[in-house]
């Protein structure tokens, strides 16, 4: 075996889905004009509308969010409330088909499509709680949007990055005494790796870090506050993580555009981090500095 090809298969079995970062982040909400204006704050802008459906595409830079106010009725899935929800995270992998059935083998939880005319079959799993896990592999030349969406007239399909913010990762709330279980599953099915409770990244240093395969984005999993043991918490997507360059630069650009941050004693901006005020009941975004390539 040339010494080539024994890298690649060391790096196949490192990222046994060939995992290439974040693709979209869905949110679930029945007020899609409420929570496009605190997007377009962010530096969001809509670029695209579904073909078929109350959907709606926003970018910025490299970063895709979906906004869906459609409720397609399907088994473990919430239908849209006036309080915006992360409902789905899809990710960029090398092979969607492979990728989903790997996921299955290992005991994921598959979700039944629904697809219309024109329409593409993306291949899903069941994450925490409602939320799904997309594998989307049209991500270069030719994307998923250019099937379900139409772009909107005279709008810029590629909006520039706001200070150069990216993908960072995701925050999610688990459930008393399940870090483990949920490690795990990261692990098993996506190759993430628990990084040292000494590496932290931005102002809120809770819970464990996880590492996705590719080195793109992280997962925080937060447990619940002690002393609240005997109520079951609601497992879910928190938040989202935005990276940058200079934290400061992109809170001062993002004030002007009227976003608000937290600011007290425990929590404050600075230029490790910095943390949104929560709109509409609970969507907020963490920055946090980034300067990797």
């Amino acid at each position: 075996m040339t010494e080539a090809a024994d890298r690649e298969l060391i790096a196949d079995a490192s990222n046994p889905l060939g995992l290439d970062g974040i693709e979209f982040i869905e949110y679930s909400t029945s007020k899609p004009q409420a929570l496009g204006q605190v997007l377009e704050m962010m530096g969001f802008r809509p670029i695209a509308k579904h073909r078929s459906r109350e959907v709606l595409l926003y970018r910025q830079g490299d970063m895709n969010v979906v906004v869906n106010a459609h409720f397609a009725g399907l088994p473990r899935s919430a239908r849209p409330s006036e309080v915006p929800v992360i409902a789905a995270v899809a990710l960029r992998v090398r092979d969607a088909a492979a990728a989903y059935r790997y996921a299955i083998d290992r005991g994921a939880w598959a979700v039944p499509t629904h697809v219309e005319v024109m329409e593409l079959n993306i291949p899903a799993i069941h994450g925490v709680g409602t939320s799904r896990v997309y594998f989307v592999d049209r991500y270069r030349e030719f994307s998923i949007y250019d099937v379900d969406f139409t772009l909107i007239p005279t709008v810029d399909p590629h909006p520039p990055a706001l200070a150069g913010m990216r993908w960072f990762g995701i925050v999610q709330y688990i459930g008393n005494d399940r870090m483990d279980d949920w490690t795990e599953f990261y692990a098993e099915l996506f190759g993430f790796r628990k990084l040292p409770d000494t590496v932290r990244h931005g102002i809120l240093p809770k819970g464990h870090v996880l590492q996705s395969p590719c080195g793109k984005f992280f997962l925080q999993l937060i447990e619940p506050k002690p002393g609240i043991l005997d109520v079951e918490p609601e497992e879910c997507l928190q938040r989202v993580g935005l990276g940058t360059p200079d934290v400061l630069k992109a809170v001062a650009a993002l004030r002007e555009r009227g976003v608000g941050f937290v600011e007290s004693q425990g929590v404050h901006s600075d230029p490790r981090g910095a943390l949104t005020q929560s709109y509409l009941g609970g969507v907020m975004f963490e920055l946090v500095h980034d300067e990797r390539p």
